[in-house]
């Protein structure tokens, strides 16, 4: 930290205005002075809480004054905000270690590589031995039992997939970047492949459902809800078709991960950390966002109601916040801000992890009572206005927190958090306990040993490939599918790809049933409908983002 002394504000010093008595704290940290006492005795605790750190106070550390988090008010949901290079991952890590040791199942979702050190026992050295004598830190190195997954396997870690069905039309809209009117489209296409049992497992399913809805024998199918226009077909066909040019196509497919993954223990009973590394996909921020909504959406509709729980179920931990919410719509941010409010009764935290507040909306800023804000910098007009912004979010505190905001160092934050009776906590100008486990990324060959060695990688490492909507349509058509179906061609293309012979197609739509009508009328359909769990022969049940209810 800087030499700056973090002082009172004007008019709050000792001896000045009488003040209610304060909770009782143990006799050496009744020494401290009156005003870093009543900070002190805000965080006293008396259930399971995790350590932070120690207060500071005038231009010193107090080990004395511990500032802590109760354990149950960690569903409550989080904001950890701060600058680049002012020590969020670190904070992460503290935070997730010690969750771990308590039973909780972390996830972290790791958008620079160096979260994978979680796994192994940090090193010791005279910069660790000093800031834990600093803070009262009985530090010992110790790693945390951890699973380390990829998207789509682009990556060192597990592959995690997830069905076009399952990601619904809410969530790839927001992918894709379409307008509302066309994700309301979007959102038709997939009520059509839902009710006529044409599964969407990956894009090329998508594309083919897209294109048949754009041919002859598939445009009425529509007409009784709305339709599907020409050009906004072309519009969703030339984005799928981008899109999996840029490479997206392994992010879709089977096997679909099971987020109930998240949820386990090891052996000895510590919550097992689940590490997405997301380094490799650094260059696709909107497809990486929206994921980890869509794993935070999973969770959301397939965990009971817990009410208030001892612990949490999970704490998910949410990196690089801000482009979740970048250019998105009303209906999408209203759909976050459910989701938020809600998952907290079914034993999930979420903390979201950005630079400043303000890139957090109102609503769901609203939601997170637990925040940890490291160092801002105010070096242009618009800092200035981040930080004035940032604090006005903090409750009354004794400190000037736009001078201290800007002068905290490395590992150092001001915290409040809600307190065992759900209360927000005196603000607490903190100096950051040290992360026992290894604070960097794990070796490389370590990693993939941790990879291949997992009982998970068995299960998800290779792609699947089985009968879905594209091979359906493919053989209704008498295993001749059309380039449109294969390419994701435009409907222009498409018309003239199957046209010049309309006679004949409607001779044969007299003598034959419909595309839609071969393939529910099949005898594997039919066989499929009766299979527990399958999602043919009924429309999927939808969450708020349109993601589908799987059973487990």
């Amino acid at each position: 930290m800087s030499d700056r002394k973090i002082t009172p504000k004007a008019g709050t010093a000792a001896g000045t205005a009488p003040r209610a008595a304060a909770p009782e704290v143990s006799a050496r940290a009744a020494a401290l002075p009156r005003e870093a006492l009543e900070i002190a005795a805000g965080y006293a605790f008396t259930g399971p809480a995790l350590h932070l750190g120690a207060l500071l106070w005038e231009g010193g550390c107090l080990p004395d004054a511990q500032i802590r988090v109760p354990l149950p008010m960690l569903n409550r949901h989080g904001l950890v905000a701060g600058a680049t290079g002012t020590g969020k991952t670190k904070t992460l890590q503290l935070i997730a270690e010690q969750l771990s040791a308590q039973g909780v199942p972390v996830f972290l979702a790791d958008v620079k590589g160096d979260l994978s050190g979680v796994a192994a026992p940090g090193q010791p050295g005279d910069k660790v031995g000093a800031r834990a004598a600093e803070v009262q830190q009985r530090w010992a190195a110790k790693g945390c039992p951890a699973e380390f997954y990829a998207l789509g396997g682009i990556g060192r870690g597990i592959p995690v997939r997830a069905t076009i069905t399952s990601f619904g039309p809410v969530l790839l809209s927001k992918v894709l970047r379409l307008n509302p009117t066309q994700e309301q489209s979007l959102g038709l296409i997939f009520h059509y492949a839902d009710t006529k049992g044409l599964e969407l497992v990956d894009l090329k399913d998508l594309r083919a459902v897209v294109a048949f809805l754009t041919l002859d024998e598939g445009k009425g199918e529509l007409k009784g809800i709305g339709g599907l226009s020409t050009a906004t077909a072309g519009v969703i066909l030339r984005s799928l078709t981008a899109f999996e040019a840029q490479g997206m196509a392994d992010f879709f497919g089977e096997p679909e991960f099971d987020t109930g993954e998240l949820l386990r223990a090891a052996e000895d009973g510590r919550g097992v950390v689940s590490v997405l590394e997301l380094a490799a996909v650094q260059d696709r921020p909107q497809l990486f966002s929206t994921f980890l909504m869509w794993l935070l959406a999973d969770l959301f509709h397939d965990l009971p109601e817990v009410g208030d729980a001892d612990r949490p179920k999970l704490v998910f931990f949410f990196d690089e916040a801000h482009l979740l919410f970048d250019d998105a719509s009303e209906a999408f941010l209203d759909a976050i801000t459910q989701t938020v409010r809600l998952i907290r009764s079914k034993g999930v935290g979420v903390f979201f992890v950005t630079q400043t507040p303000k890139d957090v909306p109102a609503d769901v800023l609203g939601q997170l009572g637990n925040r940890i804000q490291h160092a801002l910098r105010a070096f242009t007009p618009d800092d200035q206005k981040a930080l004035k912004a940032t604090v006005k979010t903090f409750p009354n505190s004794a400190y000037d927190l736009e001078e201290l905001l800007t002068g905290l160092g490395t590992g150092e934050a001001v915290v409040t958090v809600l307190s065992e009776r759900g209360a927000p906590t005196p603000v607490a100008a903190t100096r950051l306990r040290a992360p026992e486990s290894l604070m960097g990324p794990l070796d490389a060959a370590e990693l993939e040993r941790a990879v291949t060695s997992s009982a998970l990688y068995g299960r998800y490492a290779q792609a699947v490939d089985r009968e879905s909507a594209y091979e359906r349509l493919q053989a209704s058509r008498g295993g001749k599918g059309p380039d449109e179906i294969r390419g994701g061609k435009g409907p222009d293309e498409i018309r003239e790809a199957v046209g010049g012979a309309g006679e004949h197609r409607a001779r044969q739509q007299k003598e034959q049933p419909s595309v839609v009508e071969q393939v529910v009328g099949s005898g594997m359909f039919k066989s499929l409908a009766r299979s527990v769990g399958t999602q043919i022969g009924r429309e999927i049940t939808r969450s708020v983002f349109g993601t589908a209810r799987r059973r487990r």
